[in-house]
C-alpha cells in the first residue's frame, strides 16, 4: 500500500511539474510573441516629426480598402512576426476567396513609401503606384499604375522574363543589382517619388531610377505590354496597391510621408 501510495505521489507530482512547464512555456511564447509585435510596425519620435504615417498598426486594415471601393477582403489578414498577409489557402475558380487588390484609402502625388514584403515558395505579387481608382474604367490597378515587381526569383516562371523579377520596375527597367533574398524571408523596401523622379531600393541597394512622365518614358510604356493601355502611367496622383496574385504574400512595417 505504501509502494503504491509513493508511486501515485510522484505520478501527481510530475503531472503538475509537466503543467507548471507547459505554463511557462505558454508565457515564454505569449512574451516573445509580444515582443515581435512591439519591435514593428512603430513610428519613433524622428519619425513622427517628420511626418511618417503607419498604413498598418499591426492589428487593423483600416488605412487600406479593395480597389473598387469595398472594404478590404476576409482573405487578408493580420498574420505572425507583426506582419498582414494575403491568405490564399480558399480558392474558388482560381481566385482567392475574400481577396482582391488591396489600395491606400489616401492618395499620393510625391510620396516616400517603406515596407517589408515576403512570399511564399512560388509566389508573385507587386506594389503598385498611382492607381487611378475608376472601376467602371479600370478593372484592374494596374491598368493606370507601374510596379515593383515583388516574385521569388528561384521558382516563379516570370522571373525568366527581362524586366519582370524582382525589384524590377515590372515591364519596363530591370533592377540595376538583384538583391532579392529568397522566398520566405524579409526583403525591406524604398520607394521615393518626387517631381518626377521615381528611385526602387531593394535590402538596402538602389536599383532602379527613371524619370516619369517625360519623352522616355512614353516611349518604354509604347514598347511595353502596357501599349495599349492609354491611361497607363499617366496620373500624376493616386492610391498605393498591394497586389493580390494569387499566393501567399506578407507586407509589415509600411510607412509613408508625403514629400
Amino acid at each position: 500500500m505504501l509502494k503504491q501510495s509513493l508511486v501515485g505521489a510522484l505520478a501527481i507530482l510530475a503531472v503538475a511539474c509537466n503543467n507548471e512547464s507547459s505554463v511557462s512555456e505558454s508565457k515564454d511564447t505569449t512574451v516573445k510573441a509580444t515582443a515581435t509585435l512591439m519591435q514593428h510596425n512603430i513610428l519613433t519620435d524622428e519619425e513622427q516629426k517628420e511626418g511618417w504615417q503607419l498604413l498598418f498598426d499591426g492589428q487593423s486594415l483600416s488605412n487600406w480598402h479593395k480597389y473598387g471601393g469595398l472594404p478590404a477582403g476576409s482573405a487578408w489578414k493580420a498574420g505572425p512576426e507583426g506582419s498582414f498577409f494575403l491568405d490564399a489557402s480558399q480558392k474558388e475558380d482560381g481566385k482567392i476567396t475574400g481577396g482582391g487588390d488591396l489600395i491606400t484609402n489616401e492618395e499620393y502625388d510625391n510620396f516616400h513609401l517603406k515596407l517589408e514584403w515576403k512570399v511564399d515558395t512560388g509566389a508573385n505579387s507587386g506594389i503598385i503606384l498611382f492607381i487611378h481608382e475608376d472601376s467602371t474604367r479600370y478593372r484592374f490597378p494596374w491598368e493606370t499604375g507601374p510596379e515593383m515587381q515583388v516574385l521569388d526569383n528561384d521558382r516563379h516562371p516570370d522571373a525568366k522574363i527581362i524586366k519582370h523579377r524582382a525589384g524590377d520596375l515590372y515591364d519596363l527597367i530591370s533592377c540595376s543589382r538583384e538583391t532579392v533574398r529568397p522566398a520566405l524571408e524579409w526583403n525591406q523596401v524604398e520607394i521615393k517619388s518626387l517631381n518626377g523622379q521615381l528611385d526602387f531600393f531593394l535590402n538596402g541597394e538602389h536599383v532602379v531610377n527613371t524619370t516619369l512622365w517625360d519623352d522616355n518614358w512614353k516611349k518604354m510604356i509604347a514598347n511595353s505590354k502596357f501599349k495599349n493601355m492609354k491611361d497607363f502611367g499617366t496620373y500624376k496622383k493616386g492610391h498605393i496597391g498591394l497586389q493580390d496574385h494569387g499566393d501567399n504574400v506578407w507586407f509589415r512595417n509600411v510607412k509613408v510621408r508625403k514629400l
